[in-house]
């Protein structure tokens, strides 16, 4: 059932990523926390007990090329199903023949790409036979499962994360294809390490765009007799970016984060901009400037513009959804937003005055007073005894504690008088004010 190379396959005429498509696991890259010795999904495909799956991650990090990788090793019939292409009746279709193979004792493993494009009907007609076991469905998506795929097609499904490939992955990957005969072994092909770790960064993680780069570069080449020589220029217009002194896995990546976030504590909106600029020109992913820009929001603004929060997280899924360059500009209006509000760092303070009492306090019984009582022993032995819901009072406040009595009388958040923060010191006076009083 699965696709079979024919005489008319050119393999020259493919593209450097389909030539270099691993075989096998062992020229797999990337995804150690699932395929190393002895982790559990290397193991279902070695023994060829694989189960409904879901394979979720960002492109280019090998799903479909997992599912061809089972495609090979397994006795089942394998059917290679496009969520694009297919609709209703292909897939009854699908799901007749895979029942008649049941009847004769053998599996069908049904591979799925973009699982998350099908609706809720295209993906209920799957239900019963993966119930029934008429089928092992292998689906894969770029997006979100809880969000994407039916609620009871998940339950039956083992959903496995792969994760972005690494920059000295990625290295591996092209080092390879330079050497390897099925890439350009048979060429003469110069070009440095620094080269290659470039393209290795602008692919974000993505092998399939760190092949389809490398294979522009070696085309557009410096030609001689003897070899095709790839410079560092050829890379920058490959890849239409320059290096702008920039590695997103050595120092001058984390100067620069750092430059920003400094720059937005200082109150400097032309700095941020400006290294947040130097950052997605060179090629940073930025979903990563999104989620720093989000920490930055509660740890150096917090309660001083609560709003600061909300303004980082709609700029983090506004990322998400647009991806760059387009959403430069939401990231712009964070930062921004950001350097201009007022500042406090009390939450972070709060936190590791916490963090350290927690660390070294970690045996502190929790209060009665407080403690679930959700049975009969529990009630028996006075957990809950006491308890005073504030929601009763009239000014939904009690004088309850909350803290073990070691900690009685610790203090962690201490509110600043920056911006709305003021008004919360303010509140919070009050309330110690009121329990005092009692």
């Amino acid at each position: 059932m699965y696709d079979q190379p024919t005489l008319f396959d050119n393999a020259v005429s493919q593209p450097l990523a389909a030539r270099l498509r691993p075989h096998n696991l062992e020229e797999f890259c990337g995804q150690k926390h699932l395929l190393g010795e002895g982790k559990v999904l290397r193991r279902l495909i070695e023994s060829d007990q694989v189960s409904s799956m879901i394979f979720w991650g960002p492109p280019g990090v090998g799903k479909t090329t997992l599912a061809r990788i089972i495609a090979n090793r397994t006795k089942a019939n394998f059917i290679d199903f496009s969520a694009v292409t297919s609709g209703i009746k292909e897939i009854k279709q699908v799901m007749e023949q895979a029942e008649k193979s049941r009847h004769f004792g053998e599996k069908t493993i049904l591979f799925v790409d973009e699982i998350h494009r099908f609706n809720k009907a295209q993906q209920d007609a799957f239900l019963p036979f993966v119930e029934k076991g008429s089928i092992i469905l292998i689906g894969a998506t770029t997006e979100n499962p809880s969000f994407e795929v039916n609620g009871a097609l998940l339950s039956r499904c083992k959903v496995f994360v792969l994760q972005a490939l690494k920059t000295e992955e990625l290295v591996g990957l092209l080092t390879r294809a330079v050497t390897d005969e099925r890439g350009f072994g048979k060429q003469k092909i110069e070009i440095s390490e620094d080269c290659l770790r470039t393209v290795a960064d602008f692919a974000n993680g993505d092998a399939r765009s760190a092949l389809s780069t490398l294979e522009m570069a070696v085309l557009n080449g410096d030609v001689t007799e003897e070899k095709t020589v790839v410079t560092k220029e050829t890379i920058e217009q490959c890849t239409s970016k320059k290096s702008l002194l920039y590695d997103k896995s050595g120092e001058e990546h984390y100067n620069l984060i750092s430059a920003l976030h400094k720059s937005m504590r200082n109150s400097d909106p032309d700095a941020a901009v400006y290294w947040l600029a130097r950052m997605l020109e060179a090629g940073e992913d930025p979903l990563y400037i999104a989620r720093r820009v989000t920490r930055f929001a509660s740890e150096d603004v917090g309660l001083a513009d609560p709003r600061a929060l909300e303004l980082a997280v709609a700029a983090y899924q506004a990322c998400h959804l647009i991806g760059m360059p387009e959403c430069t500009v939401h990231l712009t209006q964070a930062v921004v937003y950001l350097s201009l509000a007022p500042k406090s760092n009390a939450l972070y303070v709060a936190y590791g005055r916490a963090k350290k009492d927690a660390l070294t306090m970690l045996a502190e019984p929790v209060p009665l007073v407080i403690r679930n009582a959700p049975t009969k022993l529990m009630k028996e032995l006075e957990y809950g005894k006491g308890y005073q819901y504030a929601h009763d009072s009239e000014e939904k406040l009690t004088n309850m504690q909350c803290l073990p009595d070691s900690l009685l009388g610790r203090e962690y958040y201490l509110p600043t008088e920056e911006g709305l923060e003021g008004r919360f010191k303010t509140r919070l006076q009050e309330i110690k004010d009121w329990k005092k009083g009692k």
